[in-house]
């Protein structure tokens, strides 16, 4: 029941945030992109959720803890945070304002890769029990080098990165999307030293990082 409420909770509170920075920036409810944002980030991660409260409680346990032990990670969490309040501030404000267009074909196609993207999404998380939002290494946790971990060093990252991506053309702005492209960024600076934490304290990733060659982008990085 404690950790039902507190899944909840965090959904819930996701929801309101999300709807604070979108629609009173916009100047209401009428943002349509934002109603089709919103249906196509919350209904997935419902679902996704309840599979994870029913099949993994352990691993969506883990999912629901945020607090960085790693003094590196903090002010990275908290460049991200600030980017996506910004980025979604700048959606509403554009739709408001009516700065930039974003086409409808192309509203369609982010919204096919922000469900695809979500997807992936799950499929790593099925793939790796150990997966946490924190940087850390947990006890008893075993190296998984197969599947998408056989194709990219971070998987999650790499899909997160497609994911974040795609929500400001689905809102419809090219403002919000060149905010976004920072987000990459402070990716990069996370792997750095979640990669060092690894090493350290994982058995096996250093021969790993020999096998599996790229961190995020086959051939690339």
């Amino acid at each position: 029941m404690k950790l039902l409420i507190n899944a909840m909770t965090k959904y819930l509170a996701g929801l309101v945030l999300v709807g604070l920075l979108l629609f009173p920036a916009a100047g209401g409810f009428d943002y349509m992109n934002a109603w089709l944002f919103i249906a196509l980030l919350f209904v997935p991660m419902f679902l996704l959720g309840l599979v994870l409260f029913l099949k993994a409680p352990e691993l969506l346990q883990k999912r629901l803890n945020s607090k960085e032990k790693e003094n590196a990670q903090k002010g990275v969490v908290l460049a991200a945070l600030l980017i996506f309040v910004g980025a979604f501030m700048l959606a509403g404000l554009d739709h408001r304002f009516g700065w930039t267009h974003v086409p409808a074909w192309l509203v369609a196609a982010a919204s096919v890769i922000l469900l695809v993207s979500y997807g992936l999404y799950a499929e790593v998380m099925r793939e790796n029990a150990y997966l946490s939002r924190t940087v850390e290494v947990q006890a008893g946790q075993k190296l998984v080098d197969t599947g998408l971990y056989g194709i990219v060093r971070h998987p999650m990252y790499a899909v997160t990165i497609l994911l974040f991506l795609s929500m400001p053309l689905v809102l419809g702005s090219w403002i919000s999307f060149a905010l976004l492209l920072v987000y990459p960024l402070v990716i990069v600076l996370r792997i750095k030293n979640e990669e060092q934490v690894l090493e350290k304290g994982l058995e096996g990733y250093k021969e790993y990082k020999n096998k599996v060659k790229y961190r995020l982008i086959p051939g690339i990085w």
